[in-house]
């Protein structure tokens, strides 16, 4: 197997508040990889629109999606493994982002609306504010091909169940 065949990009998705920032960041100190979060490259139009209460449109998400798709390309072409936190609620975004990407895996983060719903009301200093979680859930198509993981557990736990599922050995 060639060091290309072993690099890997995991794209953390599900809805605001399904802790994809919180299990990407223990996920990649876990496995001693990159961690993005794509959260930091919407543009400012779109930021201002969610904190506003205003659901993002596909043309909204356009541009966030290319510049998710620029990091995937950049961090590849680069040979890094990387773990990326991205909604990518749509199976057209997360086929945007994979194609011809053999590296791309993703990892579906998904819990009780309920539960999702509480953590964003106790979230503090985001601009992705609990009213817009039904938009989000309305808007999200399971995905296929994905690796699930429930929520609901501890994140440790969850990345634990994650780093199995993915067949990697963790380095840290």
């Amino acid at each position: 197997m060639t060091d290309d065949a072993l690099r890997m990009i995991v794209i953390v998705m599900g809805v605001s508040g399904s802790g994809k920032t919180t299990i990407g960041r223990l996920l990649a100190q876990r496995l001693g990889w990159e961690f993005h979060d794509g959260d930091d490259l919407h543009p400012p139009a779109n930021v201002e629109k969610m904190r506003r209460g205003v659901p993002l449109t596909d043309a909204d998400r356009a541009p966030w999606l290319a510049a998710v798709r620029a990091l995937i390309e950049r961090l590849v072409g680069a040979g890094c493994d990387a773990v990326i936190a991205c909604s990518a609620l749509k199976q057209a975004y997360r086929d945007r982002l994979a194609a011809g990407i053999p590296a791309a895996r993703f990892v579906f983060l998904q819990g009780d609306p309920a539960v999702i719903r509480e953590r964003l009301a106790r979230r503090r200093h985001h601009f992705m504010p609990a009213e817009l979680l039904q938009s989000q859930l309305d808007t999200l198509e399971m995905p296929r091909d994905a690796i699930v993981a429930d929520v609901t557990a501890p994140p440790q736990e969850v990345v634990d169940r994650i780093v199995q599922a993915l067949g990697r050995p963790a380095t840290a």
